[in-house]
């Protein structure tokens, strides 16, 4: 199989230029592979970027998973990263090693990479996309990826219908990733392909918690038999009462929960039950 051709989609607010540059730096510095780089400007202005950075200027914040939709429209590449503007690659042989991986398997969809801290403290658990998270350094097949640390081939983005940008943050890689299951790919998460970036709250972002309940509703209408959706949002109700003791954000998250039944979900596509046996096997029935 001739050797698949890259880019990495970087989105930004303008608001990290230092880390937006260092980001970029540990792209043009991978060895055995070019990456194409795409910077989108989600609404913001841009500082002064590298030679050879194609810019993606959109007009306002359309969110997180539209924006890198754009960002895919104008890259060129058969695989393509997506990369936090305030991340970046540890090894200058990550490139060759996704292109390595997406020339040797086709059924290969996506990749999720490890984050690493780049303090040299422990990688995070939550960055592991699965249920029994074990040792982070242990490559598994998975049924998500992080939006902001992975490779997809472009054929399985756009047989999955891109990102899903009415959500516009929280759960559109699991939106994504089941239809791409769906579709017949795999999806692994990948120890070997390592990025830096630095230990953050999620709960840093404006209205986490509401966004988070709609569309974990959203996810559930759009994707799931209407046998699993109850049981899949009654868990995911419980784990909520066990872990967040907060009223305030509580609150916000039963305003979110209220809102996916509420509101427009978008298209319905249920995924086959031979998809949901293939997340049961791979130890995340989509029940959680």
């Amino acid at each position: 199989m001739s050797a698949p051709t890259l880019s990495c989609v970087l989105l930004t607010m303008g608001t990290r230029p230092a880390e937006l540059r260092r980001a970029i730096t540990s792209v043009f510095e991978q060895e055995g592979a070019d990456v194409e780089v795409v910077v989108v400007s989600n609404g913001a202005e841009l500082p002064e970027l590298p030679e050879g950075v194609r810019i993606v200027q959109l007009p306002e914040n359309v969110g997180i998973p539209a924006g890198r939709n754009e960002g895919v429209r104008a890259a060129e590449g058969d695989v393509v990263l997506f990369l936090d503007d305030d991340g970046w690659y540890r090894s200058t042989d990550l490139a060759r090693h996704v292109r390595e991986r997406f020339g040797s398997d086709p059924s290969l969809g996506a990749i999720s990479f490890r984050i690493a801290d780049p303090d040299g403290g422990p990688d995070q658990r939550r960055h592991v996309p699965r249920l029994r998270v074990g040792d982070p350094r242990e490559s598994s097949v998975v049924t998500t990826f992080l939006g902001g640390a992975c490779a997809i081939r472009r054929s399985a983005f756009e047989t999955g219908g891109g990102l899903p940008g009415d959500f516009f943050y929280a759960h559109e890689e699991t939106d994504l990733a089941w239809r791409i299951m769906d579709a017949g790919y795999t999806i692994e998460y990948d120890a070997d392909a390592v990025m830096y970036h630095p230990a953050v709250a999620p709960t840093r972002h404006a209205d986490f918690y509401r966004l988070n309940a709609r569309n974990r509703v959203w996810l559930a209408r759009r994707n799931l038999p209407w046998a699993l959706v109850l049981p899949y949002l009654g868990t995911w109700v419980g784990l909520t009462l066990l872990r967040e003791r907060d009223g305030d954000a509580l609150r916000a998250w039963f305003q979110g929960f209220r809102e996916g039944w509420r509101e427009d979900a978008g298209p319905r596509t249920p995924i086959g039950w031979s998809t949901v046996w293939r997340m049961t096997r791979a130890g995340r029935p989509p029940v959680i």
